[in-house]
């Protein structure tokens, strides 16, 4: 696992899952479905744990959604934070219905008295909440963009609210669609505050475009130690966000998967259809995970494939009619090419497998 140096900061849990203060960094996403639809909102929480999620969040739009939370809670496993805006009494609902965290903005929720009633209920019952700052909740009338500056000093007053009612169970996030001035938002913030940091580029866009996005600004914050959850906010199916989160924690070492796939990027020299060979040795991989983490590898060509994928545990590279298996970049056997997927598969349970 990785060696990256983290920021200290406090400790906290949300259901069985703890973070901050060191604690393993949590992937989260956020349902996409009518929270009052207990069946298809259950459906996709399944999908999201599956696919590896840590935390999920649910829109608490109405009270009807709110109520909705008790029967969820009751079908899954999975921490469940309630997102409410500006009606306090949704907050107070969501967290007697079992929430296990809150996300609010107390500069929208009203008087002094409602966010006092927010955070009694949530205090009662060891609940986190989580403030922010994005360029649509920034003070306008003082900012005239979302600068670094106007993030953290408007995530910093919803924090004082809560504080200044005695209530200090906080989570931070910072979200901005420009990665830069992201990045620098949550480089102040961690040096100005110990809650937990909440990492994400908000409205990052569509998978391929946005995942990149979140990639980079995620990913910079994290080398330097930075962030206690992360969600790559995505358009379109929620189960894409924790993939790519996965997959930025475990490109440095922060996590680890049951297997991570090496591909050439395929030149002249191929002798395999590499895409298409690393694309079923996925599902299958996937279908049946191997017991110890491993690398596995599917090279082009036979020449150059086994040394430049010397860090694979097991791979594969082309050839003409026929292909090499390699172990630790040292080739073990020529098998045919119909069976090269077959052989490397025995080799990995060999290796790996039940």
């Amino acid at each position: 696992m990785s060696n990256l140096p983290r920021e200290s900061t406090r400790r906290l849990k949300v259901g069985h899952v703890e973070i901050g203060g060191g604690a393993p960094i949590a992937v989260q996403s956020m349902t996409t479905t009518d929270t009052r639809n207990v069946e298809a909102t259950v459906a996709q929480i399944h999908r999201l744990q599956h696919a590896g999620c840590d935390i999920v969040r649910v829109a608490v739009p109405d009270l009807e959604a709110a109520a909705a939370v008790a029967e969820i809670k009751k079908r899954i496993s999975l921490p469940v934070v309630a997102d409410v805006h500006f009606d306090y009494r949704l907050a107070v609902a969501a967290a007697e219905a079992g929430a296990d965290k809150l996300r609010i903005n107390p500069g929208n929720i009203g008087s002094r008295d409602k966010v006092e009633a927010v955070a009694k209920v949530a205090k009662e019952r060891g609940l986190p909440i989580r403030v922010g700052a994005n360029a649509g909740s920034i003070d306008k009338s003082r900012y005239s963009e979302p600068s670094a500056d106007a993030l953290v000093e408007s995530a910093l007053e919803q924090v004082r609210i809560l504080e200044s009612v005695g209530f200090e169970d906080i989570v931070i996030s910072l979200k901005a669609f420009d990665v830069p001035t992201a990045i620098e938002a949550y480089r102040r913030a961690s040096k100005l505050t110990c809650y937990p940091l909440h990492l994400g580029i908000t409205e990052s866009g569509l998978p391929w475009e946005g995942a990149v996005r979140s990639a980079v600004g995620i990913g910079v914050l994290l080398e330097e130690g930075i962030g206690d959850t992360i969600r790559v906010s995505l358009t379109g199916d929620p189960v894409n966000e924790v993939t790519a989160g996965i997959e930025i924690l475990a490109s440095l070492g922060l996590r680890e998967k049951a297997f991570t796939l090496i591909c050439c990027p395929t030149c002249g020299r191929c002798g395999i259809d590499v895409e298409s060979t690393a694309r079923e040795v996925k599902q299958r991989l996937e279908a049946n995970p191997p017991s110890v983490p491993l690398k596995v590898a599917v090279m082009g060509c036979s020449v150059n494939g086994p040394g430049e994928a010397r860090m694979a545990d097991v791979g594969i590279a082309g050839g003409t009619g026929f292909g090499v298996l390699f172990v630790k970049g040292a080739i073990v056997r020529k098998v045919s090419e119909d069976r090269i997927i077959d052989e490397l598969m025995k080799e990995i349970e060999a290796i790996g497998g039940d």
